[in-house]
């Protein structure tokens, strides 16, 4: 019953067994491998598609965020190409650890492209000095960063500022508009005719206030935006600039980037009067209590989303809030954050609001009737359906109702035998060991 295969392939509790005779079907539900990409993995079960023959499996693995990332790490010498590019690109994605050693093995990889790609992390000095060497071009053009430049030996600026080939040398012209070293003096970078130029004087802590604060009046919106985000304005200096806040993401001052963990500044930043200072501290994943309740109450919607999905002290009622009212990207995620699960969110089990009546899966008091309450729910039952309380005998119940099937199949509270059962039943082959 492919019903049974298809609630199997995303059921939370997947055991590496299971996972190895699903990995012998020709033609799964989904019609490809993408599962892979998002079923649940632990270390047993990356190993089992990391040691896999078929070249899909172990890109599965790569992409698949709950992937072990030392059992991951044995791509980095994958016989296939196409392989190590993929590790590489994604070695340090979705906040993954990257082991030691790993980046050193792909930075000496015979494909360029795999070079290049290990390049966007943050890989050890010596490391990106031998990248900066490399012998194919668009290799040392990615290498080339502010924190190369800073320590780097001469011989390898000297090299850089020599490079024969025009993409090495753009690179170091995106990064020193006026050229490395040394870069024109303050006053000339901010009565620079070109915009740009002007905007990253704006916000560079080396151009003294005053001096900066010529910009002002400058006739480009991004100019006064990037001005007003200086860490040394005072509020009164700050509000006075006619900044423009365009709707959209905003890069982070680079100043709350490195220090926005620091008590002191988390708090000058959150009773800031400027919007995107307080939606950049929001982003924060640790603030005090007193930071978090002032953000909690900003009158700025998107400081109150930032930091229910950014910070782990996020209050409960505010994610709950959000939950229910913020339709855009990644709005589901907000119930995986570590306070929305609370008693007293069964009181929703009869809310006209589906995600809500959702919400109230997530009571940890809750017990099998309320699981059983919402089973039929058109909205919200084939979570009920998924949820580890609902009564053993209606599991097994619902296993043989078509329409319910597929989710009873991917409940996490299926014994092991019974999935192996359900796979007997569908005709897939017995793997050796499972």
């Amino acid at each position: 019953m492919r019903q049974w295969l298809a609630g199997l392939m995303g059921n939370p509790a997947l055991p590496a067994s299971v996972l190895a005779r699903l990995l012998t079907v020709e033609e799964l539900p989904d019609g490809g491998s993408s599962w892979l990409a998002r079923c649940p993995l632990d270390a047993q079960g990356t190993q089992v598609l990391v040691a896999s023959a078929q070249m899909g499996h172990r890109l599965g693995a790569v992409e698949n965020p709950a992937a072990d990332v030392e059992v991951l790490a044995r791509l980095a010498r994958d016989p296939v190409p196409r392989v190590r590019f993929a590790y590489a690109a994604l070695v340090g994605d979705f906040g993954r650890r990257i082991p030691e050693g790993v980046l050193e093995v792909l930075a000496g990889d015979g494909q360029a492209r795999i070079r290049r790609a290990v390049t966007q992390w943050d890989v050890p000095p010596a490391v990106r000095e031998r990248l900066a060497g490399d012998g194919d071009a668009a290799v040392r053009a990615a290498a080339v960063t502010e924190q190369l430049w800073a320590s780097a030996a001469p011989a390898v600026r000297e090299s850089l500022l020599a490079d024969p080939a025009p993409e090495v040398r753009d690179a170091l012209a995106a990064l020193f508009p006026g050229g490395p070293d040394p870069r024109p003096a303050p006053g000339a970078r901010v009565r620079d005719p070109d915009p740009a130029v002007r905007g990253e004087a704006a916000q560079d802590p080396e151009v003294p206030t005053g001096l900066a604060l010529e910009l002002a009046g400058d006739v480009d919106d991004t100019v006064r935006l990037s001005l007003s985000l200086r860490e040394d304005l005072t509020e009164e200096q700050r509000s006075a600039i006619a900044y423009v806040v365009p709707h959209g993401y905003h890069r982070v001052p680079r100043w709350l980037v490195e220090r926005g963990h620091e008590p002191d500044v988390a708090r000058r930043a959150a009773a800031s009067g400027h919007v995107l200072l307080r939606r950049s501290i929001a982003m924060q994943p640790h603030l005090p209590a007193d930071v978090v309740e002032r953000l909690a109450a900003d009158e700025d919607f998107f400081v109150r989303l930032t930091l229910c999905q950014s910070c782990l002290e996020a209050p409960h009622d505010l994610l709950v809030e959000m939950y229910a009212h913020w339709h855009g990207l990644k709005w589901s995620l907000l119930r995986v954050h570590p306070n929305f699960a609370r008693p007293g969110l069964a009181r929703f089990a009869g809310h006209p609001d589906p995600r809500l009546r959702r919400a109230a899966l997530d009571d940890p008091e809750a017990g099998g009737d309320l699981v059983l309450r919402l089973v039929d729910d058109p909205d919200v039952g084939a979570f009920a359906l998924r949820d580890a309380r609902l009564p053993t005998a209606e599991l097994h119940r619902r296993l043989n109702i078509p329409g319910s099937a597929q989710h009873a199949a991917g409940n996490p509270a299926l014994p092991p035998a019974m999935m192996h059962r359900l796979l007997d039943l569908a005709g897939v082959a017995t793997v050796t060991g499972s």
